[in-house]
């Protein structure tokens, strides 16, 4: 299962390094969700994926689940979603101001008002 894990995570990647190198504003930000995505499935997998253990610690229990990465997973996606609602609401002032999503137009000039 890890094995089929990793190669989703790398196709995660590989399609967050595709749309973020594009001109598309819109692009981009979907390339940023797609990497978080990615990065969450990593560390998830990297916890171990196995066990029918508990991730809590009660009296009397011997066997259970390590709970640090989920706690990473569910920090990461708060600061994801975040981050993302920045940036869209930046992408959207930029689309207002300048009419385009296209980062190529988005160049100012070298003349100073």
């Amino acid at each position: 299962m890890e094995i089929i894990m990793a190669f989703v995570c790398g196709f995660l990647f590989m399609a967050a390094i595709y749309l973020i190198l594009s001109r598309s504003l819109l692009r981009i930000i979907i390339g940023t969700g797609l990497l978080s995505h990615g990065a969450h499935l990593l560390i998830l997998t990297m916890g171990g994926l196995g066990g029918s253990a508990p991730p809590v610690l009660a009296e009397g229990v011997t066997d259970f689940a390590d709970p640090i990465p989920q706690a990473l997973i569910l920090t990461a996606i708060v600061i994801a979603f975040g981050v993302t609602a920045f940036i869209l609401v930046l992408a959207y002032r930029a689309y207002q101001e300048l009419k385009t999503d296209d980062t190529t137009a988005m160049e100012g000039s070298d003349t100073h008002d």
